[in-house]
């Protein structure tokens, strides 16, 4: 079995990121909501393509993984309650998946209601080991300009 590093050897190992100077944007959530609203029926997004194209217009180099993921989940809550509400236009959160494919348990309804969605919208899952994958969701992405 291999030893792991003590947590002196983990703080004092170099980087060659340590030190750069990285423009992250921190985006608004109806900016995320936006480009979401763009990914047309049969269409797919990656949060990874959704954090790089926000990154892009906003001259940055990355957007913030973290802040980003949670404005994904409250804007998939929003658009349940837009659907409660009767609205008729709703963010299409669900097109939105994971840079692998897999699907996002913390959406509501988890990954089911996800999975029905999809598979509406004429999308293959995938149920094997793991989580659930949307079966060649890379001939599916959405490109956005």
């Amino acid at each position: 079995m291999k030893a792991s590093k003590s947590w002196r050897e983990k703080l004092e190992k170099e980087n060659p990121s340590h030190g750069k100077i990285v423009k992250i944007l921190i985006p608004k959530p109806l900016d995320v909501e936006a480009l979401i609203r763009k990914i047309p029926t049969g269409k797919l997004a990656t949060l990874g393509q959704i954090m790089d194209k926000l990154a892009r217009d906003a001259n940055a180099d990355k957007s913030c993984a973290k802040v980003t993921g949670i404005f994904l989940r409250i804007i998939a809550e929003a658009a349940e309650e837009d659907i409660e509400h009767g609205e008729e236009i709703i963010t299409p959160y669900w097109r939105v998946i994971r840079n692998d494919g897999s699907l996002n348990e913390k959406f509501p309804g988890g990954v089911e209601k996800q999975a029905l969605r999809l598979k509406a919208e004429g999308h293959n899952i995938e149920l094997g080991k793991g989580k659930p994958k949307v079966v060649d969701f890379e001939d599916r992405l959405h490109l956005f300009e």
